[in-house]
């Protein structure tokens, strides 16, 4: 087995088994949702006797159960990821005010963070006229081809953005994709300097959305908030005219509502 990325931590400062109790969170998270103890380990890149020692330390602390063969996160653990989005000050305010924005305009509405090369949904809410996708709060998508993604690593300091290249693959989802490095900066660089992102069927040919910045007091960008909108029933000026007003006052309530 090759070594974990924990092995290379600092011993003064890194906590290898929390580490290594979390990759095994992660890993009973994965689809199908039950694991076996030889899956978990392999998830986690651990040995089985390591793997099995924290399964059953979640067993006792009431995060896991097991059948005898298969292990599942038990609801405790849901309290995990609610721990976070608690914390966010803008979390609770932001559902009312995607909810009345989704009820003004009738499309889908999200909030997502930005996490590594990923985002991560904070919320989505949506329209029953567009096309079904299962994304739920917590679900991830490759930054570079949403609008959410697209207005957070605009956001990004020079360096940050610079190491975000370097971990990314340009891949191509859709004919639509933009696979050029330098055309994906420069798209960028027009996200920073209008304010918002539009794209339109790069990760999925059939959705298109609009995305602005929700930012703290100080203009730092905390998070961003979308509509979204099945593609070819509008183009990035018909969303600009019809979405990015009510879009940019829901972001301002946002931080208002939430004291940042």
């Amino acid at each position: 087995m090759s070594s974990s990325p924990t092995e290379s931590r600092d011993p003064e400062s890194f906590v290898r088994a929390l580490a290594r109790g979390l990759s095994v969170i992660e890993a009973l998270g994965r689809s199908p949702g039950r694991h076996t103890m030889a899956e978990v380990a392999a998830q986690a890149d651990l040995n089985r006797a390591t793997a099995r020692r924290i399964l059953m330390t979640l067993v006792e602390l009431g995060y896991c159960q097991n059948d005898g063969r298969y292990f599942r996160l038990t609801p405790r653990a849901l309290g995990l990821g609610i721990s976070y989005l608690s914390a966010l000050p803008f979390w609770g305010y932001a559902q009312q005010v995607l909810e009345e924005l989704r009820t003004e305009i009738g499309e889908s509405c999200a909030m997502a963070v930005l996490d590594g090369t990923e985002i991560v949904y904070l919320l989505r809410l949506p329209a029953r006229r567009i096309l079904a996708a299962p994304l739920a709060v917590g679900s991830r998508l490759p930054a570079r081809v949403v609008s959410l993604g697209r207005v957070l690593l605009a956001a990004l300091p020079p360096a940050a953005l610079d190491d975000y290249f370097r971990q990314i693959e340009l891949t191509s989802l859709t004919p639509r994709t933009i696979v050029d490095p330098d055309a994906l900066r420069r798209e960028l660089q027009a996200v920073s300097e209008r304010g918002y992102a539009w794209v339109d069927g790069e990760l999925d040919p059939a959705i298109c959305g609009i995305a602005v910045p929700v930012r703290d007091g100080q203009g730092a960008v905390v998070a961003a908030i979308s509509v979204n909108a099945i593609a070819g029933s509008i183009d990035e000026e018909g969303a600009r005219q019809r979405f990015l007003v009510p879009l940019r006052r829901a972001a301002a309530e946002i931080s208002s509502r939430s004291g940042l």
